[in-house]
C-alpha cells in the first residue's frame, strides 16, 4: 500500500468489468490548493473508474505519482485501487481536503 498525501493506493486483483477509462492522468485534485496528484508520465499507466471507485493500471515497468507538496512515489507495474483518505468526526465521516 502507498500513501501520497491524502491519496491511498493498494494492489488489487483486477479492474472490474464495465469500468470506464479516464482520459486525464490525475488521481485526485486538491480542493484547497488547486494542486493535483497525477502521473508524471501519463502514458505509464491507465486510469479506470467503476461505480465511483478509481483504479490505476501501471502498464510501464513503473509509474511515478507527483504532487507539488509531496515527494514523488514510484508504483511498480500492476493493478491498484485508489481512494481518498477520510477522517471521522462525531458529526460525519468526511474526505480529507488537500
Amino acid at each position: 500500500m502507498w500513501r501520497h498525501g491524502d491519496v491511498l493506493i493498494a494492489a488489487t486483483d483486477s479492474i472490474p468489468e464495465g469500468a470506464h477509462p479516464r482520459k486525464v492522468a490525475v488521481l485526485a485534485y486538491g480542493e484547497l490548493t488547486g494542486h493535483s496528484h497525477r502521473l508524471e508520465v501519463p502514458d505509464s499507466a491507465e486510469l479506470w473508474e467503476s461505480k465511483g471507485t478509481l483504479y490505476l493500471k501501471v502498464v510501464a515497468a513503473s509509474a511515478t505519482v507527483v504532487h507539488e507538496e509531496h515527494k514523488p512515489i514510484t508504483i511498480p507495474a500492476g493493478v491498484y485501487r485508489v481512494w481518498m483518505q477520510r477522517e471521522y468526526t462525531p458529526q460525519e465521516i468526511r474526505r480529507i481536503l488537500d
